[in-house]
Parts: structure tokens; C-alpha cells; sequence
């Protein structure tokens, strides 16, 4: 097992420089964070890079909120991005589910490109469910607001998510089963919104046991016959969580990967 992975969900992190509303609810929120630092040119620090929209995971269950992907973003903020961390409505919530979880991606996609605070270009980074939610809008007509959008550990298949039980059928929970809910389960796929419409880098550990990397291998594969713009980075020796630890020897393919987007 990867010695990084886990420990950053428990681990301190800076407060947000602010939370902002982007519809009514309490969980219809992002934090934002400015950039701690200005990322190094020829003749000294440069122009801020842009603004990173984190999508956190926890397999769409209200159990799991923004708190844990704290460290993830100060480490972004570190790197010289401006950063918005999203809370959202998640299985379990009033208004969770299909299709409000969905619509509210929608919403603060939106929201954080019209912030006059958070610069241009927009990169829509998701983390497992998160992950999953990511990839979903990289297919959708609204994605021209991105430049592109990063899975990390992305659960990008929900037939090969569902098939394989993860997080005790966390997928039923969000959706219904495929028998009851066939509409949800199609609109809600990525692997069924191919190919996507901006760029799609999916990031993923070796040693992922929560979300394997054979999770992605449809997304991936049929993306290609369809001539995306997908690439796959298999991370050698990382779990489920290092992709989110600043701390981590996987962060840097992260940082990479964005910087690559824009």
C-alpha cells in the first residue's frame, strides 16, 4: 500500500479565504482559495494560472463533504491556482440524486466562471465520485466554459463501478438500480456521453483498491475509437488518495497534468 494514501483525509489544512452560494440550499456552496504563491517565470513569479473547480468524492454519500479535499486545495492554492472547492447535494440529502446532484455541477460551473475573483482558464478537477461527476460534464453542451477537466481515480464507468460493488453499491444509492431507473443510469454514464467536449486527463493510482484502475478502461478505450482528447497517466506505486495529498510523490503528475490543460 502506498504510505501516503488515507492519511490526508484527516489532516489540517489552512480555512478557505471565503464560501460562496451558488443556489439556495446550504450544500449549494464552494470555498474559494487565492493563490498562495505565483508560479515562477524567466524573470520571476508570473500571472496566476487559472482557476481550479474541485469536485470532491466520497462515493456521492452525504457522509462525506468538502472538508476532506482541504489539503488537496491549499496544495493547489500553493501551486499558484486559484481554487473553488464545491459542495453539492449527494444520496441522502434532500434534492440528491438524479437529477439534482447533477444540476448542481451545472450550477456552480456557472457560478465560478461568472466570479470575477477566480481568472480564466477553468479546470474542473473531480476525485473519485468526484471523479465521476467531472467526466459526466466534460460531455455536456455547457463544458465550453472549461478548458478541460482531470479525473483523479475517477469512477468514469458506472456499469463496471456497479458490477464491482464499489463502496457497497454506492452507485444504487445515488441512482436506483438500472431496472428501476434505466433513464438516470444512461444520461448519468460517462462512458454513455462520449465522447466528451474538452479535453479529459484521467489520473489514476497503481495500487488504487477503492476505485481499480480497470474502472476506467471502457471510458478510456472507447473515448479513443470516438478520437477525444484522452489521455491516461498510471500513476506506478499510488492508491486511492495520493493523488489528493500535496504530500504524496504522485502530486507532482497532478500538477503536471493541469499545467498541461492550460
Amino acid at each position: 500500500m502506498d504510505p501516503h494514501d488515507e492519511g490526508v483525509l484527516g489532516r489540517a489544512a489552512p480555512p478557505p479565504d471565503d464560501t460562496r452560494p451558488y443556489a439556495a440550499e446550504p450544500a449549494q456552496v464552494y470555498d474559494v482559495r487565492f493563490p498562495s504563491s505565483r508560479p515562477a517565470g524567466p524573470s520571476g513569479p508570473g500571472a496566476p494560472r487559472g482557476t481550479v473547480l474541485v469536485v470532491h468524492g466520497g462515493f456521492w454519500r452525504a457522509a462525506y463533504d468538502r472538508t476532506h479535499a482541504a489539503a488537496q486545495a491549499a496544495g493547489l492554492a500553493a501551486a499558484g491556482w486559484h481554487v473553488a472547492v464545491v459542495e453539492y447535494r449527494r444520496a441522502g440529502m434532500p434534492g440528491g440524486g438524479w437529477p439534482g446532484t447533477f444540476d448542481d455541477i451545472r450550477a456552480v460551473v456557472a457560478a465560478v466562471a461568472g466570479d470575477r475573483d477566480l481568472p480564466a482558464p477553468l479546470v474542473l478537477v473531480g476525485h473519485s465520485a468526484g471523479g465521476h461527476l467531472v467526466a459526466w460534464a466534460a460531455g455536456q453542451p455547457w463544458a465550453d466554459r472549461l478548458a478541460g477537466v482531470v479525473v483523479l481515480a475517477g469512477c468514469v464507468d458506472l456499469g463496471a463501478t456497479d458490477a464491482l460493488h464499489l463502496g457497497s453499491d454506492a452507485v444504487r444509492d445515488l441512482l436506483g438500480s438500472p431496472d428501476s431507473a434505466p433513464e438516470a443510469w444512461r444520461a448519468a454514464d460517462p462512458v454513455r456521453g462520449l465522447p466528451p467536449r474538452v479535453p479529459v486527463r484521467l489520473v489514476h493510482g497503481e495500487l488504487d483498491h477503492e476505485v481499480p484502475v480497470s474502472v476506467t478502461d471502457a471510458y478510456v478505450r472507447e473515448a479513443r475509437r470516438l478520437g477525444a482528447d484522452v489521455t491516461l497517466d498510471v500513476v506506478p506505486g499510488a492508491g486511492h488518495y495520493s493523488l489528493i495529498d500535496p504530500q504524496s510523490p504522485a502530486w507532482p503528475h497532478v500538477l503536471v497534468t493541469l499545467d498541461g490543460l492550460v
